[in-house]
Parts: structure tokens; C-alpha cells; sequence
């Protein structure tokens, strides 16, 4: 009898304890809303393009939706190149909250830098080659697909980043370089035009006339810090430290502005980057930098964040700092730490080099980091910093012993 009773009692309680346990479950697991009062969970993305749709999933974030339009939608790029996130930013608004206008911001915010001739380190007439010529590298990144499309070495077509857009949603490859690149945009409609100018022309005749100085050759005759070529191989092994000292006489910074990397993101954390570069000035022809290199000029993850890399591209490009940056912060760590992460790393083997790299997280927050130069000038719009220029103290000189010769 007494079982049967205690049986009784615990039945009758039943509906009390699912009850109860229901509305914990519910208050758990309740939709989430915009109210400013809520935890917010962004709408899951979709985008549908030649190569098909993506609905990565999102995550419950922990800032309320105040915070959240304080921060999102924002674009940020490398350098006080204030026009191009000026343009960039005017897109975004086109859209509440900038959504399904990230890759449009970032492809027209750069190209406006191409167009401009931006510190004549992006787009047409700058930075000429050995061979006096103007070639473009440029990447776009879709971090909700994880799609890329990007040229490399392109030549006689001044819209490189329209062109890498075109390479995305309408092509299944990554990366088309060289004049081949510039077949696949005529017959995508863009238009030829030679990108050597007056003053690019000028400054390869001025180059030719100091002997070729400097150049990015290293162990060949006749001697490349005397004179000019053509080269033939010299029996002397490669070290590392003749290739910095070559590559620090550009003196990347202030007056050679290397790179554009931009990063957008819109209220639902759909994020694109784009760069475009017209290289190294004095290249040997056929170079390709960082700029259009997946992980290296930039890199892009819904579920994370973004980050965008310039300065020394040849010695950048080999740690895929971009991407090391958005692992970083995959793992935990903030995007000041992860900017630094992907510098220290490089100053870790090559202590003259000079760059920059900025990371932002998914919800919006930022942070840059740089070597080699004293400090490092980029853009940011946001809710709350419109087309404003922020600067960052560039971490200190890192002494690293040589290594042994071999």
C-alpha cells in the first residue's frame, strides 16, 4: 500500500515537473527577436550565385541588439585611402543594415582606389616593371560561400577588382593570372587600355637611369646593386638576409602605399574582402604578390571573421598572415591579438620587413597591427566612426639572430 501510494503522489506531481522543466526548456531555447532587450541571433545568409547557394549556420552572439547596430554594418580598409570607404560605405547604406550589399561595397569601394590611382600603388600608371609595364593583381572573398575569385599580373585592363569579381560568379576556378586573365575579361565585356601613364613612364626612365637601382634581383651577374641586366646565375648561395636588405630599400609606407585590403560587413555578419595592388614598383616581370592570394592579401569566414594584409607581399604571401589572423580568433583570441599573432610571426624570420594586418571579428570589433614602419593609418565606418582614420602604434623592432651559412 505504501508503494502504491508513493506511486500515486509522484504521477499526480508529474504535470508540475514537465511543466516546470518546459518553461526552463523555453525560456532556454525561446526565439530570439531584435528587441534591444534580447540576445540576438543573426539570420542565417544566403547568397545564390553561378556556383550555387550557402546557408552557413550562425551563432547565438552575447551582445544585445544596441550593441550590435553600434558596431554593424562596417567597413574598414588598409592606409587613409578615405575615398574608396567613403564610396564602399555610401553602398552599404543602400540596404538596412548594409544587408546583401557587403561584396558590391567592397568591389566598388576599391575599384574607386583604381580608378583614383591611389597613392600610385593601386590601379593603372603605377608602379611600373623592369620592362616599364603597369600589371594588377586582385581578389574578392565571399566568407559565406568561402568562395574566392582573384587576377594575378593582369594586363591592359584597369578594372582588376571588377574582373576578380567576374573570375567568382562566373567561373569555377580561383585564380586566372597574366594575359590569359585579360582574354577571360574581354570576353567578359571589359574593355583594353594600356595602364602605362606619363608619370609611370617617367619613373622607369628615372629607374634605368640610376643603373636599375634597386631592383629585386639577388645572386646573379653582372653585379644587380651596380647595374642593370640582362642576368645570368652566380654560383653563390642564396641567404635570407641579402633578400631583406633588397626588399627594405622600396621603403613600404608613407610614400609607397603597397595594398588595398578592404573588409565589409552587414548586420547579419555576411562578410566580403577585396584587394587590388599594382605590385612591387620595379618588379621582375611575371611577380605576383600577396594582394591576390587567398589567406595571405585576405581572408574571410562568416563564422569568425575577416582580415586583410599589407606591405612586403613576397615575404607576407609564405605565412598566410590573413589567415592565421581569422584562425586566431576562431581559437579564442581578440582581434588585437590576432592582428599581432600573424605580425609577430613573420618578425620571428624576417626582422626587416614591414607590414601591416587588420582583423575583425564577426560582430564587428577591430584592431590592426603593424612592423617596420613607426605607425600604420587605416579607415573605418561604422554606426558610430563614419569615413574617420584611425592609427596604430607599430609593435617594436624584433632582433633576431642570423642564421648560420650554410
Amino acid at each position: 500500500m505504501l508503494k502504491s501510494a508513493i506511486w500515486l503522489l509522484w504521477v499526480a506531481a508529474m504535470p508540475m515537473v514537465i511543466h516546470s522543466t518546459s518553461a526552463s526548456w523555453g525560456t532556454a531555447l525561446k526565439p530570439i527577436t531584435n528587441s534591444s532587450s534580447d540576445t540576438i541571433t543573426p539570420n542565417p545568409n544566403l547568397i545564390t550565385t553561378s556556383r550555387g547557394s550557402s546557408t552557413r549556420p550562425s551563432y547565438i552572439t552575447t551582445l544585445t541588439a544596441k550593441k550590435m547596430e553600434q558596431l554593424l554594418p562596417m567597413v574598414i580598409n588598409t592606409w587613409n585611402m578615405s575615398e574608396a570607404n567613403e564610396m564602399a560605405w555610401r553602398i552599404l547604406q543602400q540596404s538596412e543594415g548594409g544587408v546583401r550589399q557587403t561584396r558590391n561595397a567592397v568591389v566598388e569601394g576599391v575599384t574607386r582606389c583604381e580608378e583614383l590611382q591611389c597613392f600610385h600603388s593601386v590601379g593603372y600608371g603605377g608602379s611600373p616593371d623592369e620592362r616599364g609595364e603597369t600589371t594588377l593583381d586582385a581578389m574578392v572573398m565571399d566568407g559565406g560561400l568561402m568562395d574566392v575569385g582573384a587576377v594575378g599580373g593582369l594586363r591592359n585592363i584597369k578594372e582588376a577588382i571588377r574582373v576578380a569579381r567576374f573570375v567568382l560568379e562566373h567561373t569555377s576556378h580561383t585564380l586566372l593570372v597574366g594575359q590569359s586573365a585579360t582574354d577571360f575579361a574581354v570576353s567578359m565585356g571589359f574593355r583594353t587600355s594600356s595602364l602605362v601613364t606619363p608619370w609611370s613612364h617617367d619613373e622607369w626612365e628615372k629607374w634605368k637611369a640610376k643603373n636599375c637601382q634597386p631592383n629585386c634581383w639577388l645572386n646573379v651577374n653582372p653585379d644587380p646593386k651596380l647595374s642593370c641586366g640582362p642576368y645570368v646565375p652566380k654560383a653563390t648561395p642564396l641567404t635570407r638576409w641579402k633578400e631583406d636588405r633588397a626588399r627594405n630599400e622600396y621603403e613600404i609606407g608613407e610614400n609607397n602605399h603597397d595594398t588595398i585590403g578592404m573588409i565589409a560587413i552587414d548586420v547579419e555578419n555576411q562578410i566580403h574582402t577585396g584587394t587590388s595592388t599594382n605590385g612591387m614598383t620595379h618588379k621582375i616581370p611575371g611577380r605576383v604578390g600577396d594582394s591576390p592570394i587567398v589567406g595571405a592579401g585576405s581572408y574571410a569566414d562568416n563564422e569568425v571573421g575577416a582580415a586583410v594584409a599589407t606591405g612586403d607581399g613576397d615575404v607576407m604571401m609564405r605565412f598566410l598572415p590573413s589567415l592565421l589572423a581569422v584562425e586566431a580568433m576562431r581559437n579564442g583570441k581578440s582581434p588585437q591579438e590576432a592582428a599581432e599573432l600573424g605580425i609577430k610571426r613573420i618578425a620571428k624570420y624576417y626582422k626587416d620587413f614591414i607590414g601591416a594586418v587588420i582583423a575583425v571579428n564577426r560582430l564587428g570589433q577591430y584592431a590592426a597591427a603593424c612592423y617596420g614602419i613607426p605607425e600604420f593609418p587605416y579607415m573605418i565606418s561604422n554606426p558610430t566612426h563614419t569615413v574617420s582614420v584611425q592609427t596604430v602604434k607599430c609593435l617594436p623592432y624584433v632582433h633576431v639572430e642570423p642564421l648560420p651559412k650554410s
